[in-house]
């Protein structure tokens, strides 16, 4: 088993990851990439790295044929599988084993039967392991699925049996439409994952997510190394992880880490896994499923361990004995991690794509990134760009440490979350402890984007009117007159006047706010500056016209609203819906002529593994539907159009 050169068959921050520890370790990386990724980190933080297909993840990341001779041609004689794509895919470890290759994870076998949701639960229940009653049986149709979810009760929730990270999933509420939630997950789940195969649970109430993380070598050996908190969700999509989980003792962590490692035990399973629980009040848990794989977050189990997991990976998979024993193991303080995602979360968390501007990680905690300035964000995958993680003492040791780090952190360039895992870590109920997987739609159920304060938005203008300066050869610069300048953050208008003085600005705002503004140094993207008194310094970036700024912890776009830029927004603004990003349409709901409802469904578009609505903004009739199903298309591109109904045609 001995192998020397590891191909990662991944991409983004987990490829780097890896390839941080191997050649840590001495081994030779290799990285495949997709034509989208050619300069991606990865690919250049690999010994060597080659090209498998176009952006298309079916003709790159899950081309099996394409890594495989990757391996072969660059005399890779191990492959790590890392986390999506082909890492829980049991004919790709068995293509590797037949291929020669050390395949660093668990047997075909265990991953074929904890891939499926609904062969590892009855596997579980085989083992006495605590699961969600439910339906998990092989006769799929529609009508058997119906009669079952109304046996078990409301809420129940739709599980794709071969899914994960959320999708092709539903949760129906009592009188809800379990018929279109079947159909939904359905179709998410043959798009996402190839197989329309689903369960039925009944929903736990308000419980938390807890996980336990496991590993076993080839000699029988199978331990624990504690469990983490992964309650704070959106779209049944981990934000927020932490470790240990602040409603777990001892007592309960014995008793569900036992649990996690029977299952281990029971497929004779080998390697990193985790063994993923439903908590509820009352410390009862359930199994929810099995992942065959590292975890997005296992870096807060290193950080409470000092353990190096991907290094535990290499030494299993090449034939080593763990290291440790279940009574060695032990933990020190407390780590959370965030997941840093190009979407917009005032924007119901629409995936971004979109070029870097600006990114500045944090040297104060730990950062898992594959992003560079300079570089596209595509639409072709996950929109998880980075995970920022602290250790403290203690818990609010590390919730302190975490959220200066993500504070210090700058991504500019298109909207992404930090701003809202700011205001996540700040809220009492995080701060407590006490949060489960109902916080999100119980503490934002629709989160407001921020508007920047007043030293912000004159921090802007003085930069908008420098940066407009040396555009037009310094004419405005040798004006001491005031100049006015349309500023503009999303819809919202701000006319300001800015004036230079000697030793600075004074910026005249809307509603009669005036700022007295001075640039104490300004370069490579930073500027610290003096507003009204108060000295703190910022971080931003030009794309062509557009100022993006980071300021205590909030980053906003502004702009200069001209003739030109009014004239594109008149021709947008003609009932045409547009598409948020690049992607495929994978179902046209409507046609030309149809009478539409405001929010009624038109086109579903698939991009960043997820599907999105375009939906009437009006109530009124579809007069074009420019695309049809399987097309691909571009950001902005027209969907369809819609006229909006008018008072006479209402009567």
């Amino acid at each position: 088993m001995t192998f020397t050169k590891v191909l990662i068959a991944n991409r983004g921050e987990i490829a780097c990851r890896i390839m941080a520890t191997a050649q840590s370790m001495g081994f030779e990386t290799v990285a495949v990439y997709s034509q989208a990724d050619e300069a991606a980190p990865h690919v250049e933080m690999a010994d060597q790295a080659v090209c498998i297909g176009p952006a298309p993840v079916a003709e790159s990341y899950l081309n099996v044929a394409a890594i495989l001779d990757a391996a072969a041609r660059t005399g890779a004689d191990a492959v790590h599988p890392g986390y999506g794509f082909l890492a829980e895919n049991a004919a790709f470890a068995q293509a590797c084993l037949d291929a020669g290759l050390t395949f660093i994870g668990p047997s075909p076998q265990a991953i074929e039967l904890m891939g499926n949701k609904r062969l590892a639960k009855l596997r579980m229940a085989d083992a006495d392991v605590p699961c969600v009653p439910g339906y998990s049986g092989a006769d799929q149709d529609d009508q058997v699925l119906l009669a079952e979810g109304e046996k078990i009760g409301f809420p129940v929730m739709v599980k794709a049996a071969a899914g994960g990270g959320g999708r092709g999933m539903r949760l129906v509420e009592p009188g809800g439409d379990l018929a279109a939630a079947i159909s939904g997950a359905r179709s998410e789940a043959e798009n996402a994952f190839g197989s329309g195969e689903l369960i039925l649970e009944k929903a736990v109430v308000e419980p938390r997510h807890v996980e336990i993380q496991i590993f076993a070598d080839q000699h029988g050996s199978c331990i624990h190394l504690g469990e983490r908190d992964c309650s704070i969700q959106r779209r049944h999509q981990k934000v927020v992880e932490e470790a240990p989980s602040p409603a777990v003792d001892s007592v309960l962590r014995e008793k569900m880490g036992a649990a996690a490692v029977a299952a281990a035990q029971a497929i004779d399973y080998t390697g990193a896994g985790t063994v993923e629980f439903l908590l509820g009040a009352d410390g009862g848990f359930f199994f929810l499923e099995m992942n065959t794989r590292l975890q997005v977050e296992h870096p807060v189990t290193e950080m409470i361990t000092g353990l190096d997991l991907v290094a535990w990976q290499l030494d299993v998979a090449a034939g080593k004995p763990l290291p440790l024993t279940q009574a060695e193991i032990s933990f020190d303080g407390h780590a959370i991690e965030v997941r840093l995602y190009a979407e917009d979360p005032y924007a119901d968390f629409l995936p971004q794509t979109g070029r870097v501007v600006v990114w500045r990680p944090s040297g104060e905690v730990r950062v898992d990134t594959g992003i560079a300035e300079g570089q596209d964000i595509s639409p072709f995958y996950d929109p998880m760009v980075a995970k920022v993680i602290a250790h403290g003492r203690d818990r609010e040791e590390a919730r302190r440490r975490l959220l200066r780090g993500l504070k210090d952190t700058a991504l500019l360039g298109l909207p992404n979350n930090r701003g809202f895992l700011i205001d996540v870590l700040g809220h009492a109920n995080f701060v407590d402890g006490s949060a489960t997987t109902a916080f999100i739609p119980d503490y934002f159920p629709d989160p407001q984007r921020p508007i920047p304060d007043l030293a912000q938005r004159a921090l802007a203008a003085v930069l908008l009117y420098r940066h407009s300066a040396q555009e037009h050869e310094g004419w405005r610069s040798a004006s001491p007159l005031a100049v006015t300048i349309d500023l503009r953050f999303g819809d919202a208008q701000c006319p300001c006047r800015v004036t230079p003085l000697g030793g600075g600005y004074r910026v005249g705002l809307a509603d009669d706010e005036t700022a007295e503004l001075e640039l104490l140094s300004l370069g490579d993207g930073l500027v610290r500056f003096r507003c009204d008194g108060i000295s703190q310094a910022a971080c931003f970036g030009f794309d062509g016209n557009d100022l993006h700024l980071d300021l205590a912890g909030h980053s906003h776009c502004f702009f200069e609203f001209t003739p030109e830029l009014a004239a594109v927004r008149e021709r947008e603004s003609d009932g045409r819906l547009l598409a948020p990003m690049a992607g495929r349409i994978v179902a046209v709901r409507s046609e030309p002529g149809d009478t539409v409802a405001k929010g009624q469904i038109l086109v579903i578009l698939e991009a960043m593994k997820m599907e999105h609505e375009i939906k009437a903004p009006s109530d009124g009739v579809v007069e074009a539907i420019a695309v049809a199903e399987g097309d691909q298309v571009e950001p902005k591109q027209m969907l369809a159009m819609v006229a909006a109904a008018t008072a006479d045609a209402a009567a």
